[in-house]
């Protein structure tokens, strides 16, 4: 059996807030808008936002899921999280740089550049 993901996706509580900082971390626009799941095409990942308020869906904020965003270099890896809420300091693991911030809806993200 073959597996492939293809997507996932974030709980918000302010759409637009979410989008305004994704179209700010991805330096582009939103694919698809909608006032209750909105999506990102990353280079063909799809990285949805759900707006789970609006469905009354139940949800608890935290790490337990963690989706990690590998970016060309520790320049820009730096670029990219020196505004941002850290929760995980820039560290060296492996033939990696690491680090985690919090988005503004309290969703934890990872982000890693290589060692070169």
């Amino acid at each position: 059996m073959k597996f492939h993901i293809n997507s996932l996706y974030l709980c918000v509580k302010d759409m637009d807030r979410a989008i305004s900082f994704y179209e700010d971390f991805f330096e582009r626009k939103v694919t698809e808008r909608n006032d209750i799941y909105s999506v990102f095409d990353v280079n063909g990942f799809r990285l949805g936002l759900f707006a789970f308020e609006k469905t009354n869906e139940p949800h608890i904020f935290g790490s337990n899921c963690l989706p990690s965003i590998s970016v060309e270099s520790i320049e820009c890896l730096k670029e990219k999280i020196k505004d941002k809420k850290i929760c995980f300091p820039l560290t060296k693991i492996g033939n990696n740089y690491v680090a985690e911030f919090i988005d503004p809806e309290g969703n934890h993200i990872e982000i890693t550049a290589p060692v070169k």
